[in-house]
């Protein structure tokens, strides 16, 4: 209902001829790359392993388009901004949202449930194929590989099974490793914004909400 309502609200928002042709390119272009990335989304999960393609694939359809990118873009184009602004966006976009996602992904490990509204062991037990899970995979040891393909991906998985999921993406570096691309994307976003044309009230509100997907995992 909802998506209906957001395809309702698009033709009657009274945008001209020429705005309604850029806005259903740009969400036609949204929706299709989303669905793209939960399609790949579904098919690997359950199948973790080394690549990492994968999920940095996910990430980029599935999140950081949808998210960022295109809602960025789509104001932007409406707004009839030039392609100094329109790139810098989309760099930005591109960035922060990656941040995001794997921000997501640590906290939805890790986290307290307490703290951040989410339970901390639904991606463990449904064999989540992230970036986290793919990095654990590419350095793990013998016995962590053993622990790995034991409970990863265990719908019965127990508290005890996650302690040691986690200890396995810990040791492995995989946790700090996906923290510290957060802080390196989150970065990079702001960079994004050096030099652009981009209104100064916009450009703080940007960059405060990199520094808050920075600082949701430190």
């Amino acid at each position: 209902m909802a998506l209906a309502w957001s395809a309702e609200l698009l033709h009657t928002a009274g945008l001209t001829h020429a705005q309604l042709a850029t806005a259903l390119g740009r969400t036609d272009a949204m929706r299709t790359q989303v669905m793209y990335g939960q399609y790949l989304d579904l098919l690997s999960t359950g199948r973790p392993g080394p690549d990492t393609g994968i999920p940095w694939k996910v990430i980029r359809c599935k999140t950081a388009g949808y998210t960022f990118v295109h809602p960025l873009l789509l104001g932007a184009e409406l707004a009839g901004a030039g392609s100094a602004l329109t790139n810098a966006l989309a760099e930005y976009g591109w960035a922060a949202g990656e941040a995001f996602q794997l921000g997501d992904d640590l906290l939805g490990v890790f986290g307290r449930p307490d703290e951040t509204g989410k339970p901390n062991g639904d991606d463990l037990r449904e064999g989540k194929h992230t970036l986290l899970a793919a990095l654990a995979y590419e350095r793990a040891d013998a016995v962590q590989r053993a622990a790995l393909d034991r409970h990863l991906g265990d719908a019965g998985l127990d508290e005890d099974g996650a302690c040691r999921l986690r200890e396995v993406l810990t040791a492995t570096g995989a946790h700090d490793a996906v923290r510290r691309t957060v802080r390196e994307r989150c970065r990079a976003a702001v960079q994004a914004l050096e030099g652009a044309p981009v209104p100064e009230a916009v450009r703080r509100a940007l960059t405060d909400l990199a520094a808050a997907l920075a600082s949701r995992t430190s």
